[in-house]
């Protein structure tokens, strides 16, 4: 975003984007510690209505069977860690570049797995203040 601005109210800018950031940067904090509850719906509840996620390379989710594919995963009891590597926000809309990590563990039909990768995260700012998840692509640097 371009902006001229006054000495002003540059300093005004730089403080409402700075709490914009840090908004958006506790937003993705509370995410790991949802998602790592494993309660699909409170995880869901970080997600706009229409958000889609790309879990795998070309295929997109939304809707109901995004919200099945989290429930399903979850209860694998992942573990997630996650880096915030860079954040470009606006005024309703944040762009997060993330480094993650999700451990998976050993069931009795499977190995303990570890996925990571650089995310691709877009989020909006809701009516009633929250930000969302729009889109998620764990693996975006991938595509």
């Amino acid at each position: 975003m371009t902006a001229h601005l006054t000495e002003r109210s540059g300093f005004a800018m730089a403080e409402t984007n700075d709490a914009l950031t840090a908004a958006v940067l506790e937003h993705a904090a509370t995410y790991v510690r949802t998602f790592n509850s494993g309660d699909a719906a409170a995880v869901d509840r970080l997600y706009t209505d229409d958000a889609i996620s790309v879990w795998e390379k070309g295929h997109a989710v939304s809707g109901e069977e995004r919200r099945k594919g989290l429930a399903e995963f979850l209860a694998a009891k992942p573990v997630l860690t996650n880096k915030v590597l860079e954040s470009y926000v606006t005024s309703d809309t944040a762009l997060l570049v993330t480094d993650w990590a999700m451990d998976v563990p050993a069931t009795a039909d499977s190995a303990a797995e570890r996925h990571s990768g650089i995310g691709l995260d877009v989020l909006r700012l809701g009516a009633d203040g929250q930000w969302r998840f729009a889109i998620d692509n764990p693996y975006g640097k991938e595509l």
